[in-house]
């Protein structure tokens, strides 16, 4: 399955792929269609580093809350 580690990664970290096409500046849909094939390391290293970033994000507001 092309890109299984980014799809992986988004359900692990808890977030949804319109929050990462969001940051990625493309429509989920358009997300959706790029991951049916394989990216690129470039395009895979960019992507990685949103998720890290709003899961960082996404704890930093948990910990706001509680």
């Amino acid at each position: 399955m092309p890109n299984y580690e980014i799809k992986s990664k988004i359900k692990e970290m808890g977030l949804f792929q319109w929050q990462v096409a969001e940051k990625y500046g493309i429509s989920e849909s358009q997300f959706c269609r790029v991951l049916r094939n394989e990216l690129s390391k470039a395009d895979k290293q960019c992507i990685q580093g949103i998720i890290e970033t709003l899961y960082k994000e996404k704890q930093n507001e948990n910990k706001k809350s509680h």
